[in-house]
């Protein structure tokens, strides 16, 4: 493969630039801060895209090389293949915008397999060579070679993990090590405690024991809810109870008012009517009265009677006075005449004034019983007569009130019945409503309630049997919610465990492929040791035999004691004891054997600064192989001093200068 031209809009403080290159050897000169490095990462970016990522860089490369100024953020480079074909490849780094171009200008971007983390595979798929193959020996960054003394071991390393595993930055010691830390770190044994696996399995075997009372739970929640489904029908019954009730007591009150107002109808009807039946009392008794005062008056006529007969008796009495009175004159004259006895004439006529004496004096006594009588008769008779008249009033006015009495009592009699019919009709009507709201519920014995004290008990009673449902519910719902809960943490634990088991399945996948990667790694090793090593032991004691000039003849890599090489004199001594510049030449020539394996394609040479700690000498040697390898692999060469073009000048070796 060889690129053949590079075209860059704005690409970090490169801009509008434009490079040619042969295929053989090419010299990019500039002094420092010219944009070697930049158009290095260029080359690798164009081909792999750029990254946001900082991948343990301070600034990522998207960060590093976006242009300040708004410039166009792209570029283009043009490459062949070993067997001809070429290719244009155009990138925009704002916009991840890729195309690459046939010879025919013909746009197969789409012919290539894309992956999301790293873009369009057609580098790897054309050459086989992936981004950290090429970093690690297709292109050799300043950083990784200009090394100071104290950076040899980690150089050596490099060269160690190169020739072992094929990718410097890859031991395999640590590498196996590194395996056993992250299985022991992120999958754990059973010997470790507080690893992932150990974790994982003690958390699984808690939510195990948790998840047997998964059944009881279930078991509970249905026994709560049956409970729960019998308060809710009950509440709702007393509820209704409850509603059927308070109608009741609200008709009880309106009724109980109603009640009132008949007892007060009753109590004045009653009240009339013991009027009435004292008004007939006081009748009969003026009645009565006026009967015995009849019955007086009778007794005093007959008394009047009696006295009349007295007086008649007294009239003969008087008679008899006179006749005795008569006869006695008669006797009186009779014996003056005839008997002529003075005697009996002096007893005779002394009877004479005598007898006028006691018949006057019985006269005036019997005419002022006369008079009397006759007075009492008649006063008695005019009382009587008053006395009636005054009943008869009294009677009428008596009777008067007792009508007024007895209608007022009727139509009391009247509106009480009224009232009494609207109360048993309403009651009726409620009775009927409840019913028809509540066909199902007997309430019965709370309808048969009349009295407002009793239905006032019967509703506190239900307003308590209410409260104690909903404190119930209460008590339910709260133990609903507690396990609703602990069914909701139960499934959350089940998907805890699912997840868990999850990631007891990945991190077994995990151990199993860090066991299988170690099973690999050291079959991978063991081959390398026995084929490739070796291959490249020699191909790189060849190489740094012509960079050295013949200093170095032979190299091993031992997998303890690390790298050995071969001095002049035979004596083999550890690759750490060397000069920076010899190690710099063994890290160069282990790259240079590497080329011709990692791929299909006869890759370009890229080095950036690698000859820092070379003297002219090895400097020299190390062109010479360059110029001897650039008939098979093009050569793209980094320098900000003119050592190598003043060498290659002297040498007349013929090279393409770009000047940057």
């Amino acid at each position: 493969m060889k690129i053949k031209n590079i075209k860059i809009n704005s690409y970090g403080n490169l801009k509008n630039k434009e490079i040619n290159f042969e295929n053989n050897l090419n010299i990019i000169y500039g002094k420092n801060e010219s944009g070697k490095s930049t158009l290095l990462n260029y080359i690798k970016n164009i081909f792999y895209g750029i990254s946001k990522n900082k991948n343990g860089k301070e600034i990522s490369d998207y960060e590093k090389y976006t242009p300040w100024t708004g410039e166009e953020f792209s570029g283009k480079i043009k490459y062949e293949l070993d067997d001809g074909k070429s290719f244009e490849v155009y990138r925009d780094f704002n916009k991840k915008n890729f195309k690459l171009f046939n010879e025919n200008l013909e746009d197969i971007s789409d012919q290539f397999k894309i992956v999301k983390k790293d873009g369009n595979q057609f580098f790897y798929e054309q050459t086989g060579v992936d981004e950290n193959t090429y970093l690690s020996t297709i292109m050799s960054p300043q950083q990784e070679i200009i090394l100071d003394t104290q950076s040899q071991n980690a150089l050596l390393q490099k060269i160690a993990n190169l020739a072992g595993t094929g990718d410097d930055k890859v031991s395999f010691q640590k590498a196996i090590e590194r395996l056993n830390k992250k299985q022991v770190e992120e999958v754990g044994t059973n010997r470790t405690q507080d690893r992932p696996l150990n974790a994982l399995q003690k958390r699984m075997k808690e939510i195990e024991f948790v998840l047997k009372g998964e059944f009881l739970t279930n078991d509970d929640k249905q026994n709560l809810q049956t409970k729960k489904e019998e308060l809710e029908n009950n509440l709702i019954n007393e509820k209704n109870k409850n509603n059927a009730i308070r109608q009741l007591n609200m008709l009880t009150q309106k009724n109980q008012i109603n009640l009132e107002k008949n007892k007060l109808k009753i109590k004045i009807k009653n009240e009339n009517e013991e009027k009435i039946k004292k008004l007939n009392e006081e009748k009969n008794n003026l009645l009565k009265n006026n009967l015995n005062n009849s019955e007086k008056n009778k007794k005093i006529i007959n008394n009047n009677l009696q006295k009349n007969k007295l007086n008649k008796k007294i009239k003969i009495n008087y008679f008899i006075f006179l006749i005795f009175f008569i006869l006695l004159i008669i006797l009186n004259i009779f014996n003056f005449i005839f008997i002529k006895n003075k005697i009996i004439n002096y007893i005779l006529f002394s009877f004479i004034p005598i007898e006028l004496i006691l018949f006057f004096i019985y006269y005036l006594k019997n005419k002022k019983i006369k008079n009397k009588l006759n007075k009492e008769l008649l006063e008695k008779e005019f009382e009587e007569k008053i006395n009636n008249q005054k009943i008869k009033e009294k009677i009428n006015l008596i009777n008067e009130q007792i009508n007024l009495l007895e209608n007022e009592v009727e139509k009391q009699k009247n509106e009480i019945l009224e009232t009494e019919k609207e109360i048993d009709e309403k009651r009726d009507e409620l009775i009927k409503n409840i019913q028809k709201e509540n066909p199902n519920m007997d309430f019965s014995k709370i309808l048969d309630l009349q009295e407002p004290d009793e239905v006032q008990k019967e509703l506190e009673k239900s307003n308590e049997m209410i409260a104690a449902y909903g404190i119930k519910l209460n008590g339910l719902e709260y133990e609903e919610k507690e396990i609703s809960n602990k069914l909701e943490e139960i499934i959350s634990l089940k998907e805890e465990y699912e997840n868990l088991k999850e990631q007891l399945e990945i991190i077994q996948e995990k151990n199993k492929y860090i066991n299988i990667t170690k099973e690999l790694l050291e079959k991978a090793y063991e081959k390398m040791k026995n084929s490739v090593t070796p291959k490249f032991t020699r191909n790189l004691s060849e190489l740094i035999e012509k960079i050295s000039g013949g200093k170095y003849k032979k190299i091993t890599i031992h997998e303890q004691k690390g790298i050995i090489v071969e001095l002049e004199n035979g004596e083999y001594v550890s690759a750490n004891l060397l000069s920076t510049g010899t190690i710099d030449e063994l890290y160069l020539s282990l790259r240079l054997a590497m080329l011709d394996e990692i791929s299909k394609e006869k890759m370009p040479i890229i080095l950036d600064e690698p000859f820092a700690y070379f003297d002219d000498e090895r400097l020299e040697n190390s062109l010479l192989f360059l110029n001897e390898k650039s008939t098979e692999h093009q050569i793209i060469l980094f320098t900000c001093t003119e050592r190598e073009k003043q060498i290659l000048d002297k040498l007349n070796i013929k090279y393409n200068l770009i000047e940057i």
